[in-house]
């Protein structure tokens, strides 16, 4: 008996399947959401044939487009040549291909890469490393992490310890100790120096300072910062901010982790986003446009420092994943790369970045709209309720409009992007690096048309 036989297609796939899936991050007792049948370029259809501007690239992820024949012809190439084995004392050709690619794009000495099958794993394994590491060089006290208010960097228990959103750890604590938080460069709502940027920067970096001498610097391993703060909404650092935190970091002996499971490959225009922002990192996270989602994979990349007292005598990392480095994966992930390098897709983002920022300012006349920030191709909408004061929506509205209306309306207008407010209600999107001005100013219409909507709803 086939599968299909024994699995027979239902009337309503959604409707039979919601009661199987768990979803991820989903309120279980909301109606079924929508089946993805397809993709392919920018765009998404669901089961019932609606097409829709893919305006968040999956999740972040899908940075060349759906439907790349090429890429699955490369995975099926390399399932049937060696479809799985561990990198676990052992290696394959596409794992060490994909590795040696990546310290060769990566800053500075930043050579040695450690594969996950995601971005919650690239951090868990980065805060590892780095108590390792001060253990392993006569420093065991050093194992606190400093990260940023309202960050998001994954829900694996150490990672979650990183996270600085308490309603995403509330049901989950006890957490792994040693996490603390210092605030987030969102300029928008600064109390200080919100009219000078260099000034907010500087005053925003020196509370990581502040942070380690309170904490005590014999203590602190790591401070975890994303070049652009995904949670509360494309937060973009201030001039000389990273600067100012590298050396807060050299002063301490503190490792500076730069997270990019969201901002790397391309989505601020750079292979890696530390790049662009003008600062060299000790350990690199990343994941998701690795593979443009073809098939997961992440990885810690640590510079040759952090390997060098690991390579002696019997040292050992004690730390993997089963899938990490999947042939696979690391094989897709290298076709996926070939394809930045061919379509230029790096350069397409810069050289298109203005014309987008241009493009989702136009929202600002929008009297529901109160800030229109990002980088890149990498951009958030902050809803409020009064534009002059800046006053944001309360609890009832912000579950009126974040998760009932907005979600929906979006779709059925024609765009999948995401209504979030882990910090203040945002819309953000990011679309895939493959998109132009069409794809602009179609999200930039569906937009206003739906924010419009749900101004009438306060």
């Amino acid at each position: 008996m086939t599968f299909t036989e024994h699995h027979p297609p239902t009337a309503d796939v959604a409707e039979a399947g919601w009661g199987n899936l768990w979803p991820h991050f989903t309120r279980m007792a909301a109606p079924p959401g929508p089946v993805i049948t397809r993709g392919e370029g920018a765009y998404i259809w669901d089961e019932q044939g609606r097409r829709m501007l893919d305006g968040l690239s999956g999740l972040f992820v899908v940075q060349v487009g759906h439907g790349r024949r090429e890429l699955a012809e490369v995975m099926a190439a390399q399932a049937t040549e060696l479809a799985y084995f561990p990198v676990w004392g052992y290696a394959t050709r596409p794992a060490i291909q994909l590795a040696e690619r990546l310290a060769d794009a990566a800053p500075g000495d930043l050579n040695r890469v450690f594969f996950t099958t995601g971005g919650g794993e690239a951090v868990e394994s980065a805060w590892k490393v780095a108590k390792q590491y001060f253990k392993l060089t006569g420093r065991p006290l050093k194992h606190k992490v400093i990260s940023r208010a309202v960050a998001y960097h994954g829900t694996p228990q150490g990672a979650l310890a990183i996270t600085g959103l308490p309603a995403m750890k509330q049901q989950f604590e006890p957490l792994t100790p040693g996490g603390f938080r210092v605030p987030n460069t969102n300029i928008y709502r600064a109390t200080e120096h919100g009219d000078d940027p260099v000034a907010f920067g500087r005053w925003a970096a020196d509370r990581i300072e502040e942070a380690i001498l309170f904490e005590g610097p014999e203590t602190v391993a790591a401070v975890v910062l994303e070049p652009v703060q995904n949670s509360g909404g494309c937060f973009t650092p201030p001039p000389g901010y990273f600067q100012r935190v590298r050396e807060i970091c050299d002063t301490y002996d503190v490792l500076l982790v730069s997270d990019e499971v969201i901002c790397a490959f391309g989505r601020h225009g750079t292979t890696f986003a530390c790049e662009k922002f003008g600062f060299v990192p000790d350990i690199v996270t990343c994941a998701k446009g690795m593979s443009s989602g073809y098939a997961p994979i992440g990885a810690m990349i640590a510079t040759d420092r952090i390997a060098e007292p690991f390579l002696h005598g019997k040292t050992m990392f004690p730390h993997g994943y089963t899938f990490g480095g999947h042939p696979v994966a690391a094989a897709v992930s290298l076709a996926n790369l070939d394809i930045f390098d061919r379509e230029l897709l790096n350069r397409r983002v810069l050289d298109n970045e203005a014309a987008f920022e241009a493009t989702m300012r136009k929202l600002l006349d929008l009297p529901i709209v109160g800030d229109v920030r990002g980088d890149g191709y990498f951009w958030a909408v902050e809803l409020v309720k009064d534009k002059a004061t800046k006053q944001t929506l309360d609890a009832e509205e912000r579950d009126l409009l974040i998760r009932g209306f907005l979600p929906a309306a979006l779709r059925d207008n024609g765009l999948y992007c995401r209504p979030d407010d882990r910090g203040d209600p945002v819309v953000q999107v990011a679309p895939p690096l493959i998109c132009g001005q069409a794809e602009f100013d179609e999200i930039e219409r569906i937009l206003r048309h739906t924010l419009t909507e749900a101004a009438a709803l306060l």
